[in-house]
């Protein structure tokens, strides 16, 4: 079985919807609770410096799904370890 380079690239944006998409409820759950403490700092950072690597990958070998699927997933890891940082330090001066 073959696919044209049209069907690759649909495959291509529904993974990219797919994977991008598993971010939101993470990012609505931080949103709504005001609390990012369950998230992990490493994990986070280590899957939006991949995130970010695939971009480039993608940039760089002209391939558009890679392009546009990173390009807006990274924002909601970023976004999230944003939260995770804001919601610290406010806890942390709760604290004092």
């Amino acid at each position: 079985m073959s696919l044209s380079t049209q069907g690759v690239g649909n495959i291509g944006f529904l993974a990219a919807f797919c994977t991008t998409m598993a971010f939101v409820p993470q990012f609505v759950r931080v949103l709504k609770l005001r609390s990012a403490r369950d998230i992990s700092l490493g994990a986070f950072l280590l899957f939006s410096i991949g995130v970010f690597l695939w971009l480039l990958c993608g940039i760089y070998s002209g391939s558009k799904p890679v392009i546009v699927s990173n390009a807006a997933t990274l924002g909601l890891p970023l976004s999230i370890l944003y939260f995770k940082m804001r919601y610290r330090r406010a806890s942390l001066e709760e604290e004092l």
